[in-house]
């Protein structure tokens, strides 16, 4: 994985502690994703089968669409032998759509009394899990065979199982376009939180000021997804054209097809908050004269040593 990642073809790859790290990073975070969906099965789990896209729900759309885009994708590259391409998008699918995103939103269902959504959940992730070892295994073959022999499987090793192929069937355009949404909204939120220092556990009122009247429908459709992530004790979305009240005593974000307010009036753990910031600037100010002395010190031993 480590000369395939980043590599233009036809080049030598030289050799790199910060890929190495990189490399080991990535196969920690495939070990632990690996992991937590086999902690959560049960013990008569069957192996990968197709799922039924009759019972799927926002984020099982989105996910296998992606995961069909992935496949297509990383096959051609394989074919044209552009195996640094290849290990970009496998990167970027397991990271940041199947482990950031698909298995946090997966966790509520986990975590329910719904026992058939649980089920139909846990056969969606061995399913995706399963495929993902499959296309990773010709480039970091060793890791995705002890992976693959440990999940609920059918065969004596993944060498023999047949390659991923594409399904017409996981294509949706439209929910990919809906998750998107959902996801930028999150980011949004996610941004504001950062500039004004305020952590995740702190419960906020948000206000969606919407551009595009389409993007209700996905906001409110996936509302326990927006609770969870964004953790609001309110959540108020205006139609195009509505006046925000609170528009000028808020912090706000952009997003495509909407504006993102966080009213920051009465939000007494942003007073709190604000005066750690000037915290570091104190300290630095304390150690200045420590560290002036030891450059000057420094220097005149240099200075000394000098023939």
């Amino acid at each position: 994985m480590v000369p395939a990642n980043g590599t233009t073809p036809g080049q030598d790859a030289r050799f790199s502690y910060t890929q190495m790290d990189s490399a080991w990073n990535f196969i920690n975070k495939i070990w632990n994703v690996s992991r937590y969906i086999m902690m959560n099965l049960d013990d008569d789990q069957a192996p990968a089968h197709m799922p039924d896209t009759s019972k799927f729900d926002l984020a099982d759309k989105w996910i296998f669409a992606e995961l069909n885009r992935t496949v297509a994708s990383v096959t051609a590259k394989f074919d044209k032998f552009e195996f640094g391409e290849a290990g970009r998008d496998l990167y970027n699918f397991i990271w940041s759509e199947f482990a950031d995103w698909y298995i946090e939103i997966s966790k509520a269902t986990l975590t329910g009394d719904d026992e058939a959504a649980k089920a139909e959940k846990r056969n969606n992730l061995v399913y995706v899990l399963d495929q993902i070892l499959r296309l990773l295994h010709p480039i970091m073959p060793f890791v995705t065979e002890k992976l693959w022999l440990t999940m609920p499987h059918k065969g004596d090793s993944i060498v023999t199982a047949a390659y991923p192929v594409v399904h017409a069937e996981f294509a949706d355009d439209e929910a990919v376009a809906e998750m998107t949404n959902v996801l930028d909204l999150i980011r949004a939120v996610r941004k504001i939180r950062n500039d004004v220092n305020a952590p995740l556990s702190t419960p906020i009122d948000v206000i969606i000021s919407l551009n595009d009247n389409h993007l209700e429908d996905a906001f409110t459709s996936n509302r326990e997804v927006l609770d969870r992530f964004l953790h609001t004790k309110t959540l108020e979305i205006l139609p195009e054209g509505a006046e925000v009240k609170e528009a000028q005593k808020s912090a706000s974000a952009v997003m495509a097809g909407a504006t993102v307010y966080v009213p920051l009036a009465n939000w007494s753990t942003l007073t709190r908050k604000l005066p750690g910031c000037r915290k570091p600037s104190r300290s630095w100010m304390v150690r200045l004269p420590a560290l002036t002395r030891s450059w000057v010190t420094l220097g005149s031993l240099r200075t000394r040593q000098t023939p």
